[in-house]
């Protein structure tokens, strides 16, 4: 019995201090000649409680020793429902701002709760574009992005129109999925952290889909979307064999 509380302890201790403050950077490389040559940073889920400036920062270093072309950030900047349990907007996008790489961002439920508007300008007054279902096109490939569908109305019409290049979709959650077109290269999102917990895959994910989006990469009948894992944490403040992730996407031609 003392051996199972000991246990018990070890487990809470690495769930609760270790794991949620281990960051790891995954590397994912897709064949698709539309895209081939581009380097994609993507992080979401950030959840930055009042304390947690040190770990922001890390984030944005990590970020930066990446070296990519475009930084897409997946929401849920800010922490909780309530203001209180999170570090100031305003605090954390003028630390986002450090992104050397152009950085292009969509809101989350959690920004939804701390207030939209707010977190949009925030961001946007540090040099972060907010993709609120628009999109911004580059010479060779075009970003969308949506709102929150928890919090507001995702518009995967608007934000898709007049793009007729290579185009990334981002989006909080993956759960828009069923709406996407297949000529979407690549759609990315975060929001269901893997589950947090993870026995034998996620025990419980906040999808209407089940397990199916959990997390990393899924070509769904010739929809390819990949659901980070995220980088904080919500409702629970552990994780539990679902390390925090920054992904970095390389795209190269068909062999």
């Amino acid at each position: 019995m003392k051996f199972i509380i000991l246990l018990l302890i070890l487990g809470l201790f690495w769930s609760i201090v270790i794991e949620p403050n281990i960051l790891t950077i995954k590397h994912i490389n897709i064949e698709d000649e539309e895209l081939a040559g581009l380097k994609i940073v993507f992080a979401s889920d950030f959840h930055i409680k009042p304390h947690e400036m040190y770990r922001l920062k890390r984030i944005v270093k990590a970020i930066n020793k990446q070296n990519a072309d475009i930084v897409l950030l997946g929401g849920d900047y800010v922490s909780g429902h309530k203001r209180k349990s999170s570090m100031p907007v305003e605090k954390i996008a003028k630390e986002l701002s450090n992104i050397i790489s152009p950085a292009y961002a969509v809101v989350g439920n959690h920004d939804g709760w701390y207030g939209k508007n707010d977190v949009i300008n925030a961001l946007a007054s540090n040099g972060i574009k907010v993709l609120f279902n628009n999109n911004s096109c580059f010479d060779k490939f075009c970003i969308a992005g949506v709102d929150d569908l928890q919090t507001g109305t995702p518009d995967i019409e608007k934000a898709l129109s007049n793009t007729n290049k290579p185009l990334i979709l981002l989006s909080h959650t993956p759960d828009i999925m069923p709406e996407v077109p297949y000529d979407v290269n690549l759609t990315l999102a975060g929001h269901l952290h893997g589950g947090q917990i993870r026995l034998n895959g996620a025990l419980i994910t906040p999808s209407k889909y089940g397990k199916k989006y959990a997390n990393g990469f899924l070509n769904d009948k010739g929809k390819k979307v990949y659901t980070s894992k995220g980088l904080g944490t919500s409702i629970l403040p552990l994780r539990f064999n679902c390390l925090p992730e920054i992904v970095v996407f390389t795209f190269s031609q068909n062999p």
